[in-house]
């Protein structure tokens, strides 16, 4: 795949880039193992007063870095620089917790004096995706700097200006050289990467498939990974829940990211008694988005991230229509415009045996589901091969127990849309991944929990 700059919105070329070839890449390796050798004698007072001035930088410049990433991946404007905030806020929150976080923890043995130490690991590998370009990055890059590990960057292709940004942005803040670096470099380069012992780990967000390339590399070289992989996160609405604003949601939880996130809602799944109200106010809403420029502050949805996405996502559409969905609103790509557009788009009545009623639409598409009671919704919510998020909504304290404990997911939010917060774990189960990022047990991932006996 090129690494260029191709403006989802219009098809233009913005800008392109020669990969690093063989020898560059060799010496980046080399700046990073020698930087991490200095790096992680640093103190937590150092290393946070780096982060805190890259947040700074993040929310001085956030109209900039906004633009840039609306440009390379079409995220409406407003939702960008919510993201340059987020990161700003996850730089902020590992600045003030992290020493708290890998203190020495003191455990009462038969020794004088036992303790757990938590001593960073080396150059952790981070293979990240386009969909938010920026936010993917600082959530590992924070709390991995914060720990004394050094970070390679191998960004998604479409959105090298965003990852050559990140790293300017580290530079900038007074961290030293060779800390963070961003690799320009394919896919096809990874497994290379991992067999080079300098790396000790990998973090990767992004397809399954890209997953388990990973994970395989990885495996044959016995280093640790983290993955966070795709999802078909079910939205369930029962007969106590407040509709109105269940739809009201449900529209944000869907559309986010021009429906292009891994915790979005993908599956809608009401109970039969609300489900024609809901279907009204869901309709009503898709319908009432205003899709455009992402630039444009009123658009609300934005194009897709490549002409490959929008092919795939219409492809899916079609084959749940042939295999008995429904469309009520959309359900085609918008062919009198430039760009990678694809209208908000609701299909219903799609039988829940078909393979692909449980495929994961990264793109502006609900599929709505009716069930009689609770117990076939947590079913079919469970029904998928993935595992990362999940809303519900009820305001019956049984049925709240209930989807908390029975929905296989890294999360369950009830009353509210799934979403990443710093100061909670973010992760999933079953093939959306394993490992967490943020939280403690974020910064937890890569570093040696060592055991100290001293008599």
């Amino acid at each position: 795949m090129a690494i260029a700059t191709i403006n989802p919105a219009t098809g233009e070329t913005l800008k392109t880039f020669e990969p690093l070839n063989d020898a560059e890449i060799a010496a980046k390796l080399d700046l990073a193992d020698q930087a991490f050798e200095k790096y992680r004698h640093t103190s937590f007072a150092e290393r946070s007063q780096a982060l805190q001035a890259a947040a700074n930088i993040l929310e001085q410049e956030k109209a900039d870095f906004a633009k840039l990433m609306t440009l390379e991946m079409g995220k409406p404007y407003k939702a960008a620089i919510a993201e340059v905030e987020k990161c700003a806020a996850v730089c902020r929150y590992y600045a003030e917790n992290a020493a708290d976080f890998l203190a020495d923890v003191s455990v009462k043995t038969d020794a004088s004096h036992s303790f757990v130490r938590y001593q960073p690991l080396g150059i952790i590998l981070a293979v990240m995706p386009w969909n938010f370009p920026f936010w993917q990055v600082f959530r590992f890059a924070a709390p991995a700097l914060m720990a004394g590990n050094v970070g390679l960057l191998k960004h998604a292709s479409n959105v090298p200006q965003c990852a050559l940004a990140i790293e300017d942005i580290i530079h900038r803040a007074g961290f030293p050289g060779g800390v963070f670096q961003t690799l320009l470099i394919g896919a096809a380069k990874v497994a290379d990467l991992m067999a080079d012992e300098r790396v000790k780990a990998a973090t990767l967000t992004g397809s399954e498939p890209a997953g388990a390339s990973l994970a395989a590399a990885a495996g044959k070289q016995i280093k640790k990974t983290v993955l966070e992989l795709g999802g078909s996160d079910p939205f369930i609405v029962l007969e106590s829940a407040d509709v109105e604003a269940a739809a009201a949601t449900a529209t944000s939880a869907r559309m986010l990211n021009n429906g292009q996130s891994c915790i979005a809602a993908k599956r809608f799944i009401v109970a039969e008694a609300i489900a024609d109200q809901f279907e009204k106010l869901l309709l009503e809403k898709f319908t009432a988005l205003k899709i455009g420029d992402p630039l444009h502050p009123d658009t609300d949805l934005g194009p897709l991230a490549t002409p490959d996405i929008l092919q795939d996502l219409d492809q899916q559409v079609q084959t749940a229509v042939k295999s008995g969905g429904k469309v009520l609103t959309g359900g085609y790509p918008l062919a009198d415009r430039p760009g990678n557009f694809y209208p908000a788009t609701i299909i219903i009545d799609i039988p829940v045996d078909q393979p692909i009623a449980q495929e994961e639409f990264f793109g502006p598409v609900a599929l709505l589901f009716r069930v009689p009671d609770i117990d076939t919704a947590i079913q079919l919510a469970n029904a998928t091969p993935f595992g990362l998020g999940a809303s519900a909504w009820t305001n019956n304290d049984q049925e709240r127990d209930r989807l908390i404990s029975e929905i296989e997911a890294g999360a369950v939010f009830i009353n509210g849309l799934v979403k990443s917060d710093p100061r909670l774990p973010f992760g999933g189960i079953k093939r959306s991944g394993y490992g967490r990022e943020l939280s403690i047990q974020g910064i937890h991932e890569f570093v040696n929990v060592k055991t100290v006996w001293v008599k």
